[in-house]
């Protein structure tokens, strides 16, 4: 399980570490040591128990309990080098004499190793319950080692390290305390203890130990903080004087108890392997009985490694220094090897840090090989201390000398491998930045701290930046890279007190612009003096400005946890700072900036950090007393007033910041406020005047801060305040003084001096001085040009402080010329004079040193010495090398003297006039033109004496060249020393470089001849590294040293070697290089050997180009061909003429000797629109006199009417165009071309059957082309399928214009159109609705004008129709719903509805997968749009899947329905209720018909009526008039006769018979009614004589 981030960066020390786990653990943790407490609290006589409890724990549960964990934990670190962490572990334990004693007594350092790993599984006893581990961890953990080790009298203090983010010394002192205290009495008696412990929490396996582990810390941390279970008593100097016998015999007993468990498990392995050996006494291969252990030593001490080797044979056994095989011989007294019956050694003398490394034993013989390893860490003492003390075999420390978490000041050597570069980037983009870091000795248990800075700052992990440690690669992500992340980046690994940095630059320049002539945008955004409702808001000024004058700034704030972006200025303002008020208090708020200039308005810039509008003391508080997680808002309540008090004037008023846009004010709170808030009125007057006005007339302000706007620029004013609460408006504080509106802070002068000065091939060093007078600087802004370009482009988008510069990113060899301004917050200033023109070029410095010296012959009076050019050439090149030599006697070397007074221009050479077996050290220093190098360092110590070996010496000067990512060029010169017999040969090897030893392999399996080799198949990006061996009779003779590290990659911009051949044939070789240097040569070689003979070869460089020409290219001129560009990054490449290759140019000289015209196309001849014949070919190329004949069957023949030719130089096409092609014109064609030298020719033949069918297609083209000067048709007539099943007749013509007509014909007959066709988009339809057969036949469309007609004709019979049909019918088929189920009163319908149905569209039906033979229970039909399976009578047999499945002629398609289950069982019981529904419907009671509405009748007529009724059972037959019961009498008779006669008679009808009459007819299944009105009228001329009768009745009366 992985420790937390923000544990994980420093996982040995943890700080404050708090989740719920660790908090737990911690209070159980203090509960325990509550009760355990008692044990100190008795003061030195609680002490002398506690002393003899532990002494009998030491005898038993120590030696019991605690040997297992030896036995388990210890041995590992003791065969893994944990020797530091041994010593680191006894040093807290003992304290610093605790390693007084002697080096050599290993088994004492294992008793310290089982101390420390009883101290680290301390925490876990206490969860277990141990009660004889928790009294033994609580006496170490609490300090009665301190006791027994006289530390009692002591005030030792180890200061805590500290783990702060900020950069510290290489090499930092240690902190020791003064001896002159140590034997004082103090008056209480604490244990000393340090977090340094904790440095073991790597090395438990859980997060539960480290959380264990955590505690444990922390809870004794807060223990001796508060001072709770510890004592403080008077101690009496006697007293501990009479003690410390006692505590001298504890130690000793507890170191006498460990040497004895390391002892009996010495000897428990040893009986293990003897039993295991004892069992095959055969052959068998090596193992390791005793590994080497590790080892940490003070420098100048001497070391011993032991190990021991079973194996049949005896195992011979080599020693390594980090995989390097140890040289007794070249190292004279410095390495003692012995080898004594089984038991091995090996002895370092007078240890210096460059002994610091990993040591192998490796035991061989026939059976195998295995190897232990072991680690050497010497450490150097860095504080004042006597030399006295250290000596070979002990060394004595002072008692308050520190421990770090690896070691005594250890040594690390840190190197970065893979370097990132300068780096350049734009707005918005991911940039990464990454190194690999290698850090030897590798010591696992130890990790580095890997800390990013930009600009001298710690960068902390944000939503900005990323980081990441592999383990072996640090890198830095820039996820959203801004302006803000331009700077010096610093890679800083530390290991311990030691630490190395790599630093380089990052550009970011602006993004894109919105608008076009935009300015960039601003930058560094920050909040400054954030109050409850007020905050500055700072920024920088962008570089650039978009070619005008920057306007402006508008500044904009949003709302923590929204996304609305308020504009806080109406009009943009210059000064870099701006007051933002009217913030809402308790809320938390995020700005930025926009710049504005005449085009438009920026970008805006990065946002700032969130600022929470509160009172400094509210936010200072939260700060140091925080409760829960931040969530952006603040809820601020304020206390209810207790009694009302009219708050006094503020005090301490004063301006703070003046511009011309406003003036910022500050104040104290008043000392008489009450309890209550207060906030604040502003006033302002004239100064010279008491005319006061109040700024803020509507909300008063809370913070003690304030901006106010609107005044007039130049004039003066006075500012007081006054306080107000409930209870009133307090008196005004005391006025300002005068103060103008204007800017206080001015635009600063332009920067002057400016001095470009070379640095590299890609940048220049620019300085200048500091502007007079300058206030408030933000920083300085410099630009570039190229001389005579007149553009200026930005070196920096972030200012630099400073007046030094790398501007990066420029031409090599152009001419630049550099400005600078410089910024504050009131603007920027003019540009500073130009600089003087610089040309981009490396600057010379002296070579670094040369190195690898290596002997290459040995004579009795002389030395060859060979070395390796150095690294660093110094930006020119190299003019010789001068060699020193010193004797060395007895280890001790001599005075330098120098060998050579002349400067020697190879790597190798012979210094005479050297004793015989004497012993030298050699150093070589490289010469330029700005001097001497620096020496190399002392080589090995070589012995002079005569070699007489029989193999060769190593080769030497072992160098590659032409690097790509899948191959190199390896060259090497010659041994000096050949042997007793001459160099047959070479081997070269090779490996990865990261790869041991073991891992070389020979590259040829055949001595090679040849002292050059190209190696193929690299791994792209692997470094690798190489020697070489030469062989000879004798044998294979030393390798040579190993070459440097290469990475087998193509560099960007990397050009090979192009042969050519130019026009007159001279064949050439040519190179080029745009990395030149002024001092940079091309240096051509044949078969990697410099060409002197120049009879062959011309050799022509001008600039960075570079040609061989051949001579006379022959047999002599084979051969490899290279050439290398001097004083640059390995600029190579090489071109090889073999056989084949000279042949193929040798044709192509000859083919440029005597040239051809050539041609791209040869003659052909095409028909154009108008029927015209155009004969035409192309040359690849022709100049600007190229000239060409036209012949026809031997003729030539010229432009005229008949023949239009043409000669194109630009594309190289030649034409000739006919208007027409007769009869006669059947024959031959030739073009005859010629440019220059250069000729070709090109024939057509056209006779016969090829001339008479490009006759006949002329005529075609010509006739089409006048058929298209009228409406025509594009595309001819064609049909589609609409998504609705009908059929579109469609084509699409042109040339239409209003007065053009279509008509549409079938079969000869026209079809009559409703809407006039208006040709939108060329496109004519006529649309055929649910197309059939009886729409087959032949369709015409005609387009006429006064310009002419065209027509197009579609025929739809016979095969045409029936794939329209299949159409149809599979969009018809695709058409059809999903099945459905219907119940019917006949039985159960499956139907699914189309688009239309045509008979052409086959229908199937299948159930249960088998097909459906139809009867007349089961049948189909096809209703409208529905296609139906009616199922009269369902049964369960009819339960299943049914599938309609419908055939267009082509394919078929599926519909498919579940007809089981549910759903049968529910369409079945609605298929029994319709049924019922129906058999009632049939047999109700009905009237069938035979009565009228209505009966309109004379008064004294005979009515008759009949009707006829139905009904099973026969119905019941009642009437009834005017909605009354009716009954048959004399006047009217009522018949119901056979069950369906139904009659209504009256004999003689009267107006009283007039009515509703309504026959009822009625039965099981229902009733019936229906109705008649009979109307009565008497005739008009009764009527008549009747009132007259009337009238007479009533003049008789009267």
């Amino acid at each position: 399980m992985s420790l937390p981030f923000y544990q994980r960066h420093h996982e040995h020390y943890d700080r404050a570490y708090r989740h719920k786990a660790l908090q737990s653990t911690v209070s159980q943790y203090q509960k325990e040591t509550k009760s355990k407490s008692a044990v100190y609290a008795q003061g030195s006589t609680a002490y002398a128990r506690g002393s003899a409890a532990y002494r009998h724990a030491s005898a038993s549960d120590f030696s019991l309990d605690s040997s297992a964990a030896y036995s388990h934990s210890s041995s590992a670190a003791y065969s893994h080098g944990s020797s530091a962490y041994d010593l680191e572990s006894a040093g807290y334990s003992y304290g610093s004499t605790a390693y007084d004693h002697s080096a050599a007594r290993s088994k004492r350092s294992a008793a310290y190793s089982l101390d420390s790993e009883a101290l680290s599984k301390s925490s876990a006893a206490y969860s277990h319950g141990s009660e004889s581990i928790n009294k033994l961890a609580a006496a170490y953990r609490l300090g009665s080692e301190a006791y027994s080790l006289g530390l009692k009298d002591s005030n030792l203090m180890i200061e805590d390290q500290s783990y702060k983010m900020s950069p510290k010394a290489k090499r930092a002192k240690q902190n020791l305390v003064s001896e002159d205290k140590e034997n004082e009495a103090t008056d209480y008696s604490v244990p000393i203890f340090t977090g340094r412990e904790v440095s073991i929490s790597g090395i438990t396996d859980t997060e539960e130990e480290r959380i264990k582990e955590s505690a444990a810390y922390v809870a004794k941390r807060n223990l001796f903080a508060t001072g709770e279970g510890v004592s403080v008593s008077k101690v009496a100097k006697s007293t501990s004087e009479e003690k410390h016998h006692e505590k001298k015999s504890r130690k000793i007993a507890i170191r006498e108890s460990a040497e004895r468990v390391a002892l009996k498990k010495t000897l428990e392995e040893t009986q293990a392997f003897h039993k295991k050996l004892n069992q095959d006494k055969l052959l068998h291969a090596p193992e390791f009985v005793i590994e080497p252990r590790s080892h940490t030593i003070w420098e100048k001490q001497n070391v011993k490694f032991h190990c021991s080797v079973a194996g049949w044979p005896a195992p011979r056994v080599t020693w390594y220094k980090n995989n390097v095989p140890i040289n007794v011989q070249t190292h004279p007294g410095k390495y003692i090897i012995e080898s004594r019956y089984g038991l091995h050694s090996l002895e370092i003398s007078t240890c210096d840090f460059d002994d610091t490394a990993q040591y192998r034993a490796s035991a061989m013989n026939v059976k195998g090989e295995i190897s232990a390893y072991a680690s050497l860490v010497v450490k150097r003492y860095k504080g004042e201390i006597d030399a006295s003390l250290l000596h070979a075999g002990t060394v004595s420390m002072p008692l308050g000398f520190g421990v770090t978490p690896h070691g005594y000041a250890s040594r690390f050597e840190i190197s970065f491998v893979d370097k990132f570069d300068v780096a350049f980037g734009r707005e918005g983009e991911t940039m990464s930045l990454g190194c690999t870091v290698v850090i030897s000795p590798d010591i696992k248990r130890f990790k580095p701290d890997i800390e990013w800075y930009r600009n001298g700052v710690l960068i902390t992990p944000s939503k900005w930046v990323q980081m990441h440690w592999s383990g072996e690669r640090a890198s830095l992500t820039l996820t959203h890279a801004n302006k803000e992340d331009e700077g010096l980046y610093t890679l800083r690994v530390v290991m311990g007190d030691y630490y190395e940095e790599y630093s380089n630059y990052v550009f970011v320049r602006d993004a894109d612009a919105e608008i076009p002539g935009a300015p960039g945008a601003p930058l560094d955004v920050q909040c400054l003096d954030a109050n409850k409702d007020y905050v500055i808001v700072s920024w920088k000024q962008p570089a650039v400005d978009g070619g005008n004058p920057i306007l402006g700034y508008f500044i904009d704030r949003c709302e923590v946890g929204t996304t609305h972006w308020t504009q806080c200025n109406e009009t943009p303002v210059k000064f870099a700072r701006f007051p933002v008020t009217g913030l809402i208090e308790g809320r938390s708020y995020i700005f930025r900036v926009r710049a504005v200039n005449k085009a438009g308005v920026s970008l805006p810039s990065r946002v700032s950090e969130p600022v929470a509008a509160l009172d400094p003391a509210d936010r200072a508080r939260l700060r140091s007393h925080p409760s829960a997680p931040w969530t952006g808002q603040i809820i601020v309540t304020e206390e209810e007033p207790a009694e009302g008090v009219v708050p006094g004037p503020p005090t301490d008023l004063q301006v703070i910041e003046a511009t011309k846009n406003y003036v910022v004010l500050s104040w104290k709170p008043p000392g008489q406020r009450g309890h209550e808030g207060i906030m604040y009125f502003v006033e302002k007057c004239i100064a010279g005047t008491e005319d006061w006005q109040r700024v803020n007339t509507e909300i008063p302000v809370k913070s003690p801060r304030f901006a106010v706007f609107d005044l007039a620029e130049g004039k003066s004013y006075c500012f007081r305040v006054r306080c107000c609460n409930s209870a009133g408006i307090g008196e005004p504080s005391e006025p300002t003084e005068a103060t103008v509106v204007d800017d206080k802070l001015d635009i600063p002068k332009a920067p002057g001096r400016i001095m470009p000065t070379r640095n590299t091939d890609t940048s220049v060093v620019v300085t200048w001085t500091e502007p007079p007078d300058a206030k408030e600087l933000v920083g300085y802004y410099i630009e570039s040009s190229v001389v005579g370009s007149g553009r200026w482009e930005p070196c920096n988008n972030n200012p630099v402080k400073g007046t030094r510069f790398i501007c990066h990113g420029l031409v090599n060899g152009e001419k630049y010329i550099f400005r600078v301004r410089a910024v504050n917050a009131a603007g920027l200033s003019e540009f500073s004079q130009d600089s003087e023109p610089i040309e981009v070029q490396a600057a010379i410095a002296a070579p670094s040193p040369p190195y690898d010296i290596m002997v290459l012959e040995s004579v009795r009076d002389s030395m060859v010495l060979g070395w390796k050019q150095p690294k660093v050439t110094g930006g020119t090149e190299i003019t010789g090398y001068y060699v020193n030599y010193r004797e060395v006697v007895d280890g001790v070397p001599g005075k330098w003297m120098e060998a050579n007074i002349k400067a020697i221009s190879e790597r190798a050479y012979r210094i005479q006039n050297l004793k015989e077996n004497m012993v030298y050290q050699f150093q070589v220093a490289a010469a330029n033109l700005a001097g001497v190098g620096t020496p190399s360092l002392p080589s090995q110590p070589f012995k002079c004496e005569e070699w007489t070996i029989a193999v060769p010496g190593p080769p030497h000067d072992v160098t590659y060249t032409e690097v790509r990512k899948d191959s190199l060029v390896l060259l090497w010169k010659q041994p000096v020393y050949t042997g007793r017999s001459p160099i047959a040969g070479y081997y070269v090897d090779m490996k990865e470089t990261e790869a041991k030893e073991e891992h070389w392999r020979s590259v040829n399996e055949k001595p090679l001849q040849k002292k050059f080799l190209k190696i193929g198949g690299l791994k792209e990006g692997v470094s690798y590294v190489f020697r070489v061996r030469a062989t000879n009779q004798a044998g294979v003779g030393k390798p040579s040293d190993v070459t440097d590290p290469v990475v087998a990659e193509t560099r960007p911009g990397t050009k090979e070697m192009v042969v050519d051949v130019d026009d007159n044939g001279v064949i050439s070789l040519k190179f080029e290089c745009d990395q030149m240097s002024p001092d940079s040569k091309f240096v051509w070689s044949k078969n990697y050997e410099p060409i002197e003979d120049d009879s062959r070869l011309n050799i022509d460089t001008k600039g960075g180009k570079s040609k061989a020409t051949f001579k006379d290219l022959g047999e002599d001129d084979l051969g490899i061909y290279s050439c290398v560009v001097t004083d640059t990054d390995g600029v190579s490449a090489s071109h090889t003429i073999d056989e084949e290759e000279m042949k193929r140019l040798l044709a192509l000289s000859h083919e440029r000797k005597f040239p051809t015209v050539p041609l791209a196309s040869e003659l052909a001849v095409e028909i154009l629109e108008k029927g015209e014949v155009r004969f035409w070919l192309q040359a690849e190329k022709l100049s600007g006199n190229a000239k060409a004949n036209f012949v026809f069957n031997d003729k030539e023949i010229f432009n005229g009417e008949k023949y239009k030719m043409k000669v194109d130089q630009k594309t190289g096409l030649v034409e000739m165009i006919m208007d027409k092609l007769e009869d006669k014109d059947e024959g031959t064609y030739t073009f005859q071309l010629q440019d220059g030298k250069a000729t070709n020719q090109s024939s057509l033949v056209l006779i016969g059957d090829v001339f008479k069918k490009l006759q006949d297609e002329a005529d075609f083209q010509r006739k089409e082309w006048h058929r298209k000067q009228g409406p025509h048709f594009v595309d001819k007539l064609g049909w589609e399928v609409t998504d609705d099943c009908n059929v579109m007749l469609k084509c699409k013509v042109a040339n239409i214009k209003k007065e053009t007509h279509i008509v549409w014909y079938k079969d000869d007959r026209e079809i009559m159109v409703d809407e006039e066709h208006d040709f939108k988009d060329g496109v004519c339809t006529l649309l055929i609705s649910e197309f059939s057969k009886k729409d087959a036949g032949t369709y015409e469309v005609i387009l006429k004008d006064d310009r002419g007609k065209d027509s197009s004709e579609l025929k739809l019979k016979d095969t045409a129709f029936a794939d329209l049909m299949n159409e149809v019918c599979r969009r018809i088929a695709l058409s059809a719903t999903d099945l459905k189920i219907q119940s019917t009163a006949e039985g159960i319908r499956l139907y699914s509805y189309v688009t239309y149905y045509v008979e052409d569209l086959r229908v199937g039906w299948v159930h249960n997968d088998t097909q459906i033979r139809f009867t007349d229970r089961v049948k189909t039909g096809v209703t409208g749009e529905q296609i139906w399976l009616q199922i009269n009578e369902p049964t369960p047999q009819d339960k299943g899947k049914y599938t309609m499945e419908l055939f267009d002629g082509k394919t078929g398609h599926k519909k498919t329905v579940d007809l089981s289950g549910r759903a049968f069982d529910e369409a079945f019981a609605e298929f029994q209720r319709l049924k019922q529904a129906a058999i009632a419907e049939k047999n109700r009671a009905r009237v069938l018909g035979g009565l009228p509405d209505v009966v309109t009748i004379q008064e004294g007529k005979a009515l008759n009526l009949s009707c006829t009724v139905w009904g099973d059972p026969t119905p019941e037959v009642s009437w009834l008039k005017n909605e009354k019961s009716f009954v048959s009498d004399a006047n009217c008779i009522l018949k119901f006769e056979s069950g369906k006669n139904v009659s209504f008679t009256i004999s003689t009808v009267s107006t009283l018979d007039s009515g509703k009459y309504s026959i009822v007819v009625k039965n099981k299944y229902g009733t019936e009614t229906s109705d008649v009105t009979v109307s009565v009228f008497i005739p008009e001329e009764e009527r008549q004589s009747e009132q007259e009768k009337k009238k007479e009745e009533k003049k008789t009366k009267v």
